[in-house]
């Protein structure tokens, strides 16, 4: 189960539910929540979050806290 999959089953969302709400096809959903190599689009996290009443924000911190830069960046 992916990360996303994980979120939404704690949150013990219906995910036909949420592919009616925001156009996004059941088969999308399926692999965006079960298959590790599916890429969750910006516009598919923020239409989730708005069917499942989240804060795209936090949402997005939450499935993407382990991801971070690689070495010291100078700005």
């Amino acid at each position: 189960m992916t990360d996303l999959g994980l979120y939404l089953a704690k949150r013990t969302v219906n995910k036909a539910e949420v592919s009616r709400r925001t156009g996004i096809s059941k088969s999308r959903l399926t692999q965006l929540t079960s298959n590790d190599s599916a890429k969750l689009r910006a516009d598919e996290l923020y239409l989730i979050a708005l069917a499942i009443n989240a804060d795209p924000g936090e949402m997005f911190k939450e499935l993407y806290e382990g991801l971070g830069l690689r070495g010291k960046v100078d700005i």
